[in-house]
């Protein structure tokens, strides 16, 4: 593990002055000195923060006659950092913890190739929350005190990490450069940022073992009407540049990792995901199983060329056949939804089982035709524009009668099947009881399940 560097830890503050306080008292209890420097970048606050910020002798202070915005802000900010300082990106509304700091050091300096190191907190937005919740932020400290032990096992490879708390190695801001100020006043710019860090060859990893605490909804997201044209203008610009919509960055297939169970954690297992998008299940995996060689096919080229830098990603389209693999090959084959897309799906499953060891998974999902919202929306007469749970875009739809017959037609065995349903009214059960006794149907699950899960074996 190579030597970290001190720490410029870069902080925006634009009102909000109980917060600026907490934040800043929080870095001065939980951080070494000799470990960081505070750089505070004001927008011109009117609520006394600015005074206050005068009066603090530990920290360097820029400030600005206007509000210039998030991303101008932080480069203004590490424009005043030493030049031999890494770069931590926190927001104002953050409370850190106990080896808050320590433990993304310890993580971004464990290899060369990781680029930037950021924290869970709790919201779960990117995934980056965790599961626990607390009434005060001295339950905080002493939950975060006991979760931040620094342990390689809780680092988590991800494609974008958040910006309200990210480290990042000051030879990597040096060679992409700062935050893209065509984002301003601020959102997705952090987006931009992980993804050009992420093409230059480095890595991103998610410490779960660094938790700080995190306000949320301050300042400019309180003002909706201001915050969503930004947003939206924002998104487009950022489509513009790299081809895709910002929503990939959400497109996580839960219901195929859910039954994605490897006993040995530590075994080396091939992946292939058909649709790979951006590579996150296929991240997902790898933090299951470290040893994880991950493969992609992904018919969006933009999309492939992100994943590529995570994985061995094809850009090809789902059905053309051969795939450039060696036959035998993988552990597991992740197909989504695309039982329910292909032209052939009986063709697709024979061929996909070609590169499939003997023993190994193919892993799906399937929505359910005989779910009771279809069958109502039949019997009140519609079909094409009734608001069930099936999408339109599908070529072809199932029953579980359909995914069992499919599967076995193409000489799968040992079927897997996890039943998603949501809670039902009394009027939603009355209805399906119904259904069950004109079709002299004892399975009432057949009716309330709207996602199957599979897995079948070779």
């Amino acid at each position: 593990m190579g030597r970290s560097r001190k720490a410029a830890i870069i902080i925006l503050t634009y009102n909000n002055l109980e917060y600026n306080k907490t934040c800043l008292e929080s870095i001065r209890k939980y951080t070494p000195e000799d470990s960081r420097e505070i750089i505070v970048v004001d927008n011109d606050s009117t609520d006394g923060t600015k005074e206050w910020l005068k009066e603090q002798p530990d920290i360097q202070l820029k400030l600005n006659d206007s509000n210039v915005g998030f991303p101008k802000g932080c480069n203004m900010g590490i424009a005043l950092a030493a030049a031999d300082s890494d770069i931590l990106l926190l927001n104002n509304d953050t409370v850190v913890t106990p080896n808050w700091l320590e433990n993304l050091q310890t993580c971004l300096y464990s290899e060369e190739k990781i680029g930037a190191a950021g924290a869970v907190s709790n919201h779960n937005e990117n995934l980056q929350g965790v599961d626990f919740s607390y009434d005060n932020l001295e339950e905080m400290q002493q939950f975060a005190e006991k979760n931040n032990v620094s342990d390689r096992a809780k680092w988590e490879e991800k494609i974008f990490l958040i910006g309200f708390c990210i480290l990042i190695k000051r030879e990597v801001l040096n060679k992409i450069g700062l935050l893209a100020e065509e984002y301003s006043p601020g959102y997705v710019e952090d987006n931009d940022l992980s993804l050009r860090i992420l093409t230059a060859g480095y890595r991103l990893m998610l410490c779960h073992d660094c938790f700080i605490h995190h306000y949320l909804g301050t300042g400019f997201r309180k003002d909706l009407t201001k915050f969503y044209p930004v947003l939206f203008r924002n998104r487009e610009t950022f489509r513009q540049k790299w081809g895709f919509q910002t929503y990939w960055f959400d497109e996580l297939d839960y219901a195929s990792l859910r039954i994605f169970m490897e006993p040995d954690r530590q075994k080396e297992i091939r992946v292939l995901e058909i649709g790979c998008g951006l590579g996150l299940d296929l991240l997902k995996i790898k933090y299951k199983c470290p040893n994880a060689l991950l493969f992609g096919i992904e018919p969006d080229e933009k999309l492939a060329f992100v994943a590529g830098h995570v994985a061995e990603v094809s850009p090809l389209p789902v059905e053309t056949f051969p795939y450039p693999f060696e036959e035998n090959y993988f552990d597991y084959i992740f197909i989504g939804n695309y039982t329910e897309k292909a032209e052939q799906p009986e063709r697709f499953l024979t061929e996909i089982r070609r590169y499939l060891k003997e023993g190994g998974c193919v892993v799906g999902r399937f929505q359910n035709v005989m779910h009771f919202s279809v069958i109502r929306s039949l019997l009140q007469g519609n079909w094409q524009y009734a608001q069930d749970e099936l999408s339109r875009t599908n070529r072809f739809h199932y029953t579980l009668n359909d995914i069992q017959h499919l599967f076995a037609e193409c000489g799968y065995q040992s079927p897997y099947v996890f039943h998603w349903f949501s809670t039902l009214t009394e009027e939603e059960k009355n209805f399906i009881r119904k259904i069950c006794e004109e079709a002299d149907e004892k399975r009432d699950f057949l009716y309330y399940t709207y996602l199957y899960s599979v897995k079948y074996q070779k």
